[in-house]
C-alpha cells in the first residue's frame, strides 16, 4: 500500500515538529558514476565464473567442484544484473524530510531504519546538482574510503557513506530549504 512522504514522515514527528519538504529518491534503474568501474568488472567476473562452471560440467569433474562455481556465478549475476534492481527497491522504500528542527531519513529493505541529524549540530552540507535539477544533497564529511568504495558500489560499503538525500527532484530548492532551516534552528537556540 503506497503512502506519501508527508504521512510516512508524520508518525516520526515530535510535538511542535513542522515538516518543511518531504520527498523521494528517484525511481527506477539508475547508471552511477561507480558503474563505469562496476560493469566492466562485473561482466568479467560473472564470464569467468560462468565459464569456469561450464567447463567443470563438460569435463567431468567431480561434483565437489561443480557445486563450488554456483556461488561464484551467483554473486556474478548479481553484479552484472541483480543491484540494479536492489538498489531501485531500495530507493522506492525510502522517504526523505527537513523539518523545523532536523533531518529524517527513512529507509531499509527488510526493516525500517531511521535516521534523524539535527540541524542545530549539523555542520557540513553539500550539493552535487545535474544539470536537469536533480542532484544529491550529502550531511556531514566524507569518509575516506568512499573515495575508493562509493556508497553502494559494493555490499557493505555503504557505512563509509554520510547521510544523503541521494537522487532527489530540484535539488537546489531543497538546499536552500535545508540551510534555512538551519539558520532558524540555531536562531532558536
Amino acid at each position: 500500500m503506497y503512502q506519501s512522504p508527508e504521512s510516512t514522515l508524520s508518525q516520526h514527528l515530535d510535538p511542535g515538529e513542522r515538516l518543511l519538504w518531504s520527498g523521494q529518491p528517484r525511481g527506477g534503474i539508475r547508471l552511477r558514476v561507480q558503474d563505469a568501474f562496476l560493469i566492466p568488472f562485473s561482466i568479467l567476473w560473472c564470464g569467468f565464473a560462468i565459464f569456469w562452471e561450464v567447463s567443470v560440467i563438460r569435463s567431468g569433474a567431480p561434483f565437489f567442484f561443480m557445486l563450488w562455481g554456483i556461488p561464484f556465478v551467483g554473486v556474478g549475476l548479481f553484479f552484472v544484473f541483480g543491484r540494479f534492481f536492489l538498489d531501485a527497491h531500495i530507493r522506492a522504500r525510502t522517504t526523505y524530510g527537513v523539518t523545523s528542527e532536523r533531518i529524517l531519513i527513512l529507509s531499509g529493505l527488510f526493516s525500517r531504519q531511521t535516521k534523524s541529524l539535527q540541524l542545530r549540530t549539523l555542520t557540513d552540507v553539500s550539493l552535487t546538482q545535474r544539470p536537469d535539477g536533480s542532484g544529491t544533497i550529502t550531511f556531514g564529511g566524507t569518509h575516506y574510503m568512499n573515495a575508493f568504495f562509493p556508497a553502494g558500489a559494493w555490499p557493505g560499503t555503504g557505512r563509509y557513506a554520510p547521510p544523503s538525500f541521494d537522487l532527489i527532484e530540484r535539488a537546489k530548492e531543497v538546499y536552500d530549504i535545508v540551510r534555512n532551516a538551519q539558520r532558524a534552528a540555531s536562531a532558536n537556540v
